[in-house]
């Protein structure tokens, strides 16, 4: 593992590797410890997408590990400027020790990893989510003791999320529903993969109830992301039926948990009542990645 892209790159080993060390890092930073892995080294943060948990989580991870973080916007580097992804990388090798990066292209990511000399972290794309993923898999760990054989049914927009949630099932044991409407599917050739080698299978459903049935995880999220703004009149039409409600949760079993990666539009994708009720882990979700990008950045970073 010398960079994170793709959660499906990760073999199985290093799903567990990265699980057992956020949990080690979340009890000792829960016990007042102060592990310094990463004293005097550097992640540079490349942000061309605004951020709240991303940022927050891999600077204050970042801290906490003994490293130093820096915020790096296109707005206020070269990048922004036309300077191209070759020349930056080899010169912020120079000067770092990783680079996180939260923009729009995957293949922006991917060209960053092939001319840095430093392990490269997708911190978002419009295509993929990794960290997210992963963070979300070490939380249903925490509440339901493991992932293994469990159903996951994530309700929504075919995005980063969803395409990242399909990789991982490729990856481990549980299985994917997936319902989302006609024209909004994850993308075509991660959900044919997906569907191709996944240990327990992987579903595309028109029909959110049909996903949902007996499910023991419901994730969602928002129907319009960044950038989509222009498209929200007739996205909110075509996600008409699609809303995780108690009705709809009523489908699912009965100790099942609702997950939201962030931020939620109460009353759009999923209603107030469900996402501030009991079976809502969005908090302890949200907290852990702190946890888990902290396993990845001391994994990474050397």
């Amino acid at each position: 593992m010398n960079g994170l892209l793709s959660e499906y790159d990760l073999t199985r080993d290093e799903f567990e590797e990265i699980f057992a060390k956020a949990g080690r890092l979340k009890l000792d930073l829960k016990e007042g410890g102060s592990y310094q892995p990463l004293k005097g080294r550097t992640l540079g943060m490349i942000f061309d997408k605004s951020s709240t948990r991303t940022r927050i989580s891999f600077e204050v991870g970042m801290y906490q590990l003994g490293g130093i973080a820096l915020f790096l916007s296109s707005r206020d580097t070269q990048l922004g400027r036309g300077e191209n992804i070759p020349d930056t990388a080899r010169i912020m090798s120079r000067y770092l020790n990783g680079i996180m990066i939260r923009t729009y292209s995957q293949e922006a990511v991917e060209e960053f990893a092939k001319y840095a000399d430093i392990p490269v972290i997708n911190g978002l794309t419009d295509l993929l989510h990794p960290c997210q993923i992963l963070s979300d898999l070490f939380t249903i760990r925490e509440k339901k003791g493991d992932f293994e054989g469990l159903k996951i049914a994530y309700v929504g927009d075919g995005n980063n999320v969803a395409n990242s949630w399909i990789n991982a099932a490729a990856r481990l044991p549980f299985t994917l529903a997936i319902a989302c409407p006609e024209g909004y599917d994850p993308d075509p050739d991660i959900l044919a993969r997906g569907i191709k080698e996944a240990p327990l299978g992987i579903t595309l459903e028109r029909d959110p109830i049909k996903a949902v049935a007996g499910a023991d995880i419901v994730y969602t999220d928002v129907w319009v992301s960044m950038g989509q703004e222009k498209e929200k009149e007739p996205r909110m039409k075509s996600f008409r039926g699609y809303q995780v409600n108690k009705g709809l949760m009523a489908k699912a079993a009965k100790d099942a948990i609702v997950m939201h990666c962030l931020p939620a539009h109460r009353g759009e994708e999923i209603s107030a009542e469900v996402i501030d009720g009991p079976q809502s882990v969005v908090v302890d979700q949200a907290e852990n990645r702190l946890h888990v990008q902290k396993a990845i950045m001391e994994m990474l970073i050397k």
